[in-house]
C-alpha cells in the first residue's frame, strides 16, 4: 500500500513518511495495551492526530438500535454534548462514508452540502477540511473516523492510507473492549444472582429447620404411640418429614458448591469412626427400605486427618444413593482397601447402573437421572455434588464406575492417610 506512495518524492519527505509507517507498527501494541474503552478511545485519537498532523479527530460509532451514528470520542470539544447529537446516515459526510463504505477527502467542507454544520456550531470549531474513513470488521462497517483541519496543506492519499490502517486496528480493538465489558457486566450480574440464591437458600434452610424439628419430634411420638390402624399414617408423616430434613441438609451444604471452600475443622481420627458415624445416620433409612448393607471394615484403625462430620456426609450421601437406586433384593457393599499412603473406600451396589456418558454428569449440581417432572427418584440432585466437593477439599478423589444400565455401580473415594 505504501510503496507506491513513497516513490518519486524527495529524500526528506520519504524519510518522514517512512517514520510514519514505522509508527503504525507501534500502534497495534498501543491499542492492545488496554481494554478500558475510555483509555482506548483516547489512544486512538492521539495516535491519529499525531500521524495525520491535524487539529482534531473524532470517532463515530453506529448505534444498531437507533440506526444512526453517535460520537464516541473527540479531541475537538465536549464529548458529553456531542453524544447528544445524532448524525444522520442521509445527507451527512459521516453518513456517506458509513453507508457507502468508502473514504472521503474534503479539502473545502463549506462547498459540500453534506457537511453537518450542527456539530461544528456545538463545539465552536470551524471545520475547513476533513478526511474520513470507515471502521470495518471484515465486511461489516462499525463506525467512522474523521480527521479535521490539516495543519499544513491538504489531506493526501498517504494520509488516507495511514488512517485506513488506524481505523482497521481501532475497529477490532473497540470491538474486543466492548465484548470484554459486556462479559464483565454479565459476570457481575451472574455473581449477584448467585449471591441472592445462596442467601435465599440459607434463610429458607434456617427458618424451616426449627419447625421441621418439631414436626419430626411429634411424628416420632405419634408413630410410637399410634394404634395399629393409625400406624401407616404416622409412618407416612415420619417418612415425609425425614425426606424434607434430607433436602434441608443438602441446601445447607450448597455454599460448598458455590464458593469452593468450607470452614473445615481437621482432626486426627480413624476411618472406621467415620464409617460408623455414617452407618448410624443411614440405619433408619436402611431399616425402613428393608435393605441390607454389607460393611467390610478392617479392625486395625486407619488414621486420617479430616473434618469428621463433613467427611461423614460423603459416605452418608453415597450410601443413600446406593439405597435409592438398588432394589430390596439387591446387594450393597462397603469395602476398604488400605494402601501405603492412601485408603480407598468402595461402595458397590447391584442397582440400576449408570450409562457411560453419565459417569461424570452424575456429579453435576442438580443433575437428575430422569426428567424432574416425571422422575421416579426423589432428591434435589445435590448429594453426589456435595460429596465430590467435600472429598476435593480433603485432598482426595472420587469417581463412579459402571458397566452400564442394569449392571450396578461402584463409587470409589480415595483419601490421603495421616503422616506417620
Amino acid at each position: 500500500m505504501f510503496n507506491d506512495l513513497t516513490s518519486s518524492i524527495s529524500e526528506p519527505e520519504a524519510r518522514k513518511k517512512t517514520q510514519k509507517v514505522a509508527q503504525l507498527v507501534e500502534i497495534s501494541a498501543i491499542l492492545n495495551s488496554t481494554l478500558k474503552p475510555d483509555i482506548l478511545l483516547k489512544n486512538i485519537l492521539d495516535t491519529a492526530a499525531d500521524l495525520l498532523e491535524c487539529s482534531g479527530v473524532s470517532i463515530l460509532l453506529y448505534d444498531e438500535r437507533e440506526k444512526e451514528l453517535r460520537f464516541a470520542a473527540t479531541t475537538t470539544g465536549d464529548i458529553e454534548k456531542l453524544e447528544q447529537i445524532p448524525v444522520p446516515l442521509d445527507n451527512s459526510l459521516a453518513g456517506t462514508i458509513f453507508t457507502e463504505n468508502r473514504h472521503l477527502v474534503i479539502n473545502s467542507t463549506r462547498d459540500d452540502p453534506r457537511h453537518y454544520n450542527e456539530v461544528g456550531d456545538e463545539v465552536g470549531l470551524q471545520i475547513d477540511s476533513l478526511l474520513g474513513v470507515p471502521m470495518r470488521i471484515k465486511d461489516r462497517v462499525t463506525g467512522v473516523i474523521e480527521a479535521l483541519n490539516k495543519n499544513e496543506g491538504e489531506f493526501s492519499d498517504f494520509d488516507v492510507s495511514l488512517l485506513l490502517v488506524v481505523a482497521s486496528q481501532a475497529a477490532i480493538s473497540i470491538h474486543n473492549a466492548r465484548l470484554i465489558q459486556a462479559l464483565q457486566k454479565a459476570n457481575i450480574e451472574l455473581s449477584q444472582a448467585d449471591k441472592l440464591k445462596r442467601d435465599l437458600m440459607s434463610v429458607a434452610s434456617h427458618e424451616l429447620r426449627t419447625p421441621l424439628g418439631n414436626i419430626l419430634g411429634y411424628a416420632t411420638l405419634l408413630h410410637e404411640d399410634a394404634i395399629e390402624e393409625n400406624k401407616p399414617l404416622a409412618e407416612s408423616i415420619l417418612k415425609a418429614s425425614s425426606k424434607l430434613r434430607a433436602v434441608l441438609d443438602d441446601i445447607a451444604n450448597m455454599n460448598l458448591l458455590y464458593t469452593g471452600k468450607a470452614d473445615l475443622d481437621f482432626t486426627d481420627t480413624s476411618l472406621q469412626r467415620v464409617i460408623n458415624y455414617a452407618q448410624e445416620e443411614v440405619r433408619m433409612t436402611v431399616n425402613k427400605e428393608d435393605h441390607t448393607v454389607d460393611y467390610q471394615i478392617p479392625e486395625e484403625p486407619i488414621q486420617l486427618c479430616i473434618d469428621l462430620p463433613k467427611m461423614s456426609v460423603v459416605f452418608v450421601n453415597l450410601l443413600l444413593n446406593a439405597i435409592q437406586f438398588t432394589p430390596v433384593e439387591g446387594e450393597i457393599r462397603l469395602a476398604i482397601d488400605d494402601r501405603d499412603d492412601e485408603v480407598v473406600v468402595s461402595i458397590a451396589d447391584s442397582g440400576r447402573g449408570i450409562s457411560p456418558e453419565n459417569l461424570e454428569k452424575i456429579f453435576e449440581v442438580f443433575y437428575q437421572v430422569d426428567d424432574h417432572m416425571t422422575r421416579r427418584y426423589g432428591g434435589l440432585g445435590l448429594g453426589l455434588s456435595i460429596a465430590r466437593e467435600l472429598v476435593n477439599l480433603h485432598g482426595g478423589r472420587i469417581w463412579a464406575e459402571s458397566e452400564g444400565l442394569g449392571e450396578g455401580s461402584t463409587f470409589r473415594v480415595v483419601l490421603p492417610k495421616s503422616a506417620g
